[in-house]
Order: C-alpha cells, then sequence, then structure tokens
C-alpha cells in the first residue's frame, strides 16, 4: 500500500511545524514584554532619582506612572520638561 499526502507522517511534521512557530512567537512576545519591563523600571528610578537629587517635585500620579509605565526614559523626559515648563502634570 502506498501512503498518500494525508497520511500520518505528514500531520506528524505539520504538527511539528506548528509547535515551532507558536515557540518562536511566544519568545518574541516575550522578548517585546521585557524590554517594555526594563524600561519601565528605568523610568521609575529616574523620576525617583530626580526628584530625590533637583528636587523638581514630580508627584505620583496615575498619569505619570502610566506614561513612565508605557513610554519608559522618554516619557521621563516629557514629564520633566512639561514639569520645568510650569504644565501640570
Amino acid at each position: 500500500m502506498i501512503a498518500g499526502l494525508g497520511g500520518p507522517l505528514l500531520s506528524e511534521i505539520l504538527l511539528i511545524v506548528g509547535i515551532f512557530v507558536v515557540l518562536y512567537i511566544i519568545f518574541k512576545i516575550g522578548k517585546l514584554i521585557a524590554g517594555l519591563i526594563v524600561n519601565a523600571i528605568l523610568g521609575f528610578i529616574s523620576i525617583f532619582a530626580i526628584n530625590a537629587l533637583f528636587g523638581i517635585g514630580i508627584p505620583w500620579d496615575w498619569i505619570v506612572i502610566i506614561v513612565t509605565a508605557l513610554l519608559g526614559l522618554p516619557g521621563v523626559a516629557i514629564i520633566v520638561i512639561l514639569k520645568l515648563l510650569g504644565v501640570s502634570v
């Protein structure tokens, strides 16, 4: 008997390829999330350091937390510039 294209070997190959595709996607998403977490932590540390060293007085409210968590260090730069210009954050 000759095995056709729909045999069990093809199913196993497709399953293995599918597993590798899913693992690749999980790895890429995990790498992206890890980068965002590191950037957010650096942002929070820099706001704390700016408040401690320069006494700018950036408040810890929801807007500052969200901007810092999403944008990280560029968000901190935006917040500091707005604070120095006198814009209430």
